[in-house]
Parts: C-alpha cells; structure tokens; sequence
C-alpha cells in the first residue's frame, strides 16, 4: 500500500476544522488571526453593492502622497489612524455600511485591526428601531479592539440623556416593541445591560491624543505643573472681565496640542466648566447619570408631564444639559463664519487640541470643516430616518523622524496630520498639515 504523506491529509482537515468552528461563531475570535491576511482584506474593501472603495491606508487620487523622508534606521515613524462617525439614530444596516467601507470592521462586523481608534459621538438612540442591536454590537466592537490593542470611545449624546431623563419624544413605538414594554425599556436604560455600558464606557466628551507623549487617551489638560492663569492688560489698565484662561507653553513640549477632541454637540467658548479637559466634564456628567438612573423612573413623556432633572442636580449637572452645554450647543456649525473663526482657537488652547470633531447638527451633504479644519462637524444623518449621505472621518497621523542628530534632543521630525471625508464613493481630503518638531520623542514610541 502506498504511504500517503501525512501534510495532505492534515492541511484539508485542519482548513475543514477551522471552516467549521468559523461558522459556528468562532469567527469572532479567528478571523483576526487567519481569515484576514486573505480574503478578508478583499471583503472589507467593498463598499456599499461591491463599490470598491479605497482603503484608508491608501491614498485616493484626491489625497496628497506622503513625502518621503529619509529616516535613519536606529529611530521609528510613528503612525497613528483614527475613524470616526456622527450620529446613527436606530439604524444598524446603515451603520455597518459605513464602518465596513471606512475600514473599521469586516464584512462580518467585527473589528477588523487596520484603525487605532473608533471614536462614536453619540445619538445612538432613537428615530429608529435598532437599539438594541447597536448598543449591543458597539460593547462587541470595544472587547474585539481591546482584544488587539485598538481602543472604542463612546460618547453620550443629546439623545441618549433625553432618554435617561424621561424625554421620550423622538421613541417611535416600533422600538419601545422591541424592548417589550415601556417597563422593560426604563430598566434596560437604567440598570440593564444599555444602562450599565452607558455608565462604565460612554462619557460625555474625550481628549484623543496623537502622539503618545501626551499619554493615553482622556489624559487631563494641562497637566497639574502647569501654570494656566494669566492677567490681559486692555487700554494699559487690567481688566478683570477680560482674564480667561490660556495654557502655558512649555517649549520643551512642542506637542502638548498634538490632540483632538470629540464630543456630540460642541464646546462652548463660554461654558465654565472646560478645564481641566476633558476630566471635569466628564466628572459632572458621570455623576448627573448615576442620578438618573439610580432614581425612580418616572412615566416618559409623553404622554406624561417632562419630568427633567433630579432635585438634588448641581448647577454644574444643570448647566452641563443647558443649550450651552456639550450635549446641545450648535454655535460651532450655525454661527457666522467670522465669528466662529475668531473664537475657536481660545477654546483649542485651554482644551489642548488642535480641532474639535462634533455630531448633532447635520448636513445631510456631505461632512463639514469649518477654519482650515480646527472645526469638523461629522453628523451627516446616517439613518434612514433622515436619508443622509453615509459618512465617516478619518484622520491618519505620522510623526517621522528627519535625519540622525548625534545629540537626541536635536533631533527633527515631520509631523503630519492627513484628515479625510470617507463617503461610499470618493474620498475627500479636509486637512493635510505638517510641520517640523524637534526633541527627544522616540523614547515615546
């Protein structure tokens, strides 16, 4: 009998095995590892009716290429990509369209490695029947990243605390269904799996770093060292009304606003509670949650009175959900463009970023940059309910090292930020900034 080789007989039984287990649910877990490097890269590179749509990675023709530096081998270019998207408003088919094509998850929807960062600004909830189904496949998201070194942020938006405080006006009762009744639904959203996911990974605003020597992410600015409040001299006199807060700049740390911040609404130039940032809002809405959902539910309105906030709110909790606040505030995409130019940079620099990126206030066109790109706005009505454009953003960033200084803290590198409009179809370049920095960063790497 002739002796069969014993790779042809394991190779097909092991492609067989795993085959099985992948369609059994194992996939989660083994397609990062196998399915991948093969086929999956060709899945995930279709769009919407096998549209192929360009990578992130890749530059489209509108997107500049890269400049070649010439880096020596000792030091690393340090590369960072981040997506995010606006609001998703009940509609899980339309979200899956876009994290697919944008490069966050396979053509299964799982995390599929090729960002660092997803970053979701809020209104999940309502005007569709997929809340369930969203909130449960974002926590799924966030395990798989976590799982291989990428990272979720989530945000609350506008909507989301309407619901947790009992404003119930924009629940279409084909989604109070879904929960089973207006019971069922108050619990999910207080104490139940929504409700606790809500409260241990959702905040209300997030400071997303882009070089790691700034720290992880939601690292508080500035730091504890730095000295923040200076007098303004106006007409010779110092005048008391006109003192703000400005960062001190330590020339040491050339990136100290190497960052980006999200949140679903928009930070107001005026809103007192900015600093230290992103911590201090953050504090006020965790704590005005866990009053909302610790409390008796009240019946939702309607039909029922609007029952608003607990007594026992603070008059930071109270200002945080105002018109003014993160969660409402529209100044940064319906003010005058003169206007808003000439009062972003004051809320950049107390912030310690270099743009802000913001949900709620849709154009259903296309994703809005607004002075030279230090506003974004990202809302472009995904759901069905508003039939938008499908919309992402992208933002690819590099840190990359010119020539080879003897002494390390003389040494030079090109920063560079590449800011994208992701659509079904094209690719539209917002931002492509650089510039030259120089220190000791590859320590950082």
């Amino acid at each position: 009998m002739p002796r069969i080789h014993w790779r042809i007989v394991f190779l097909p039984s092991l492609v067989a095995s795993l085959y099985v287990l992948y369609t059994l649910g194992a996939h989660h877990s083994l397609h990062l590892a196998i399915f991948k490097p093969t086929f999956g890269f060709l899945l995930t590179n279709l769009g919407q009716e096998g549209i192929p749509v360009i990578p992130p990675e890749t530059s489209s023709a509108n997107e500049p290429a890269a400049e070649k530096v010439s880096a020596p081998s000792s030091l690393k270019t340090f590369t960072r990509h981040i997506v995010a998207v606006g609001d998703l408003h009940g509609d899980l088919p339309n979200a899956r369209r876009v994290l697919q094509f944008a490069g966050v998850t396979d053509a299964f929807g799982n995390w599929s490695g090729n960002v660092d960062f997803f970053v979701q600004t809020g209104d999940i909830i309502d005007r569709g029947d997929d809340t369930i189904p969203l909130f449960f496949w974002m926590d799924r998201l966030r395990d798989q990243a976590q799982a291989v070194g990428g990272t979720v942020l989530s945000h609350l938006g506008n909507h989301e605390w309407m619901n947790v405080i009992g404003d119930w006006r924009y629940v279409y009762p084909s989604e109070i269904k879904t929960f089973g009744t207006v019971e069922a639904r108050q619990k999910m959203l207080s104490s139940g799996r929504i409700g606790r996911s809500w409260a241990a990974n959702y905040s209300t605003t997030s400071r997303l770093p882009l070089h790691p020597s700034l720290g992880a992410p939601n690292t508080p600015y500035p730091p504890a060292h730095h000295l923040l409040h200076v007098q303004v001299q106006k007409d010779g006199d110092l005048d008391e009304s006109s003192m703000f807060t400005r960062p001190y700049f330590d020339p040491t740390e050339p990136l100290s606003h190497s960052a980006v911040s999200f949140v679903h609404g928009g930070l107001s130039p005026t809103y007192q509670q900015l600093t230290p940032f992103p911590s201090r809002i953050n504090e006020i809405g965790a704590s005005l949650l866990k009053k909302l959902q610790n409390r008796v539910q009240p019946p939702p309105h309607p039909p029922n009175r609007y029952p608003g906030l607990p007594p026992s709110s603070t008059p930071e909790e109270i200002e945080l959900y105002e018109s003014n606040g993160p969660l409402w505030y529209r100044g940064w995409a319906m003010e005058d463009e003169t206007a808003v130019c000439s009062q972003v940079d004051q809320v950049l620099a107390r912030t310690g970023t270099k743009r802000m990126v913001m949900g709620h206030t849709p154009d259903f066109k296309n994703i809005v940059s607004r002075c030279d790109g230090k506003i974004i706005i990202i809302d472009t009505g995904i759901s069905h309910a508003y039939g938008g454009v499908l919309s992402a953003l992208s933002i690819h960033y590099t840190f990359t090292p010119i020539g080879d200084a003897e002494n390390p803290e003389e040494q030079e590198w090109r920063e560079r930020e590449v800011i994208s409009a992701l659509y079904p179809d094209r690719q539209d370049v917002l931002v492509d900034e650089q510039r030259h920095v120089v220190g000791n960063f590859d320590r950082y790497h």
